[in-house]
């Protein structure tokens, strides 16, 4: 579960943002994740395809500002993270692709 919102565009598309712990066990932020898709229910399935299974969006407490909209709509996969600022802070950390937070481990042998 993770705190998070939505925007409806005027095309009809939806821009989703949550708030997730972070993956980093070290790390002490959490990061923001944003997504744009057909609707809610596909914004969530597009992360869950992901591995981020427990991801679930309940209410509407921490929509996506403007800037983060932009920045989701020009980034050509639609899908972006960066660490979540601290008590609300503004943050300085650009956007980074989702493929950055999800790699995978390279197996030692």
């Amino acid at each position: 579960m993770a705190a998070g919102g939505f925007s409806k565009l005027p095309n009809g598309t939806v821009v989703v943002a949550l708030n997730l712990p972070s993956p980093a066990a070290d790390a002490p932020a959490g990061v923001r994740v944003l997504v744009h898709a057909q609707n809610r229910a596909r914004a969530l399935t597009r992360l869950r395809n992901l591995g981020l299974r427990a991801v679930y969006l309940r209410g509407n407490t921490a929509p996506p500002t403007p800037d983060e909209i932009t920045a989701v709509l020009h980034h050509p996969d639609g899908l972006i993270w960066r660490t979540a600022p601290a008590g609300g802070a503004l943050s300085v950390e650009l956007w980074h692709p989702i493929r950055a937070l999800i790699k995978r481990p390279a197996a030692s042998t």
